[in-house]
């Protein structure tokens, strides 16, 4: 599967954000999640930032 957004999922990103949502999410940094918030880096089966409380 591809990580690469299409125009279609800016579309819908920018149709949610429109509305208040936010569509963030992790980025990856080699085999660690790392938070678009703080930049802390963190174990792929992370749900929250534990540097800055951040969740996607």
């Amino acid at each position: 599967m591809s990580s690469a957004q299409t125009p279609d999922d800016s579309l819908l990103d920018e149709f949610l954000e429109d509305r208040g949502h936010d569509t963030q999410t992790w980025e990856r940094s080699y085999n660690k999640k790392q938070c678009p918030e703080c930049g802390g880096l963190h174990d792929v089966n992370a749900t929250d930032c534990g540097v800055c409380g951040w969740t996607p």
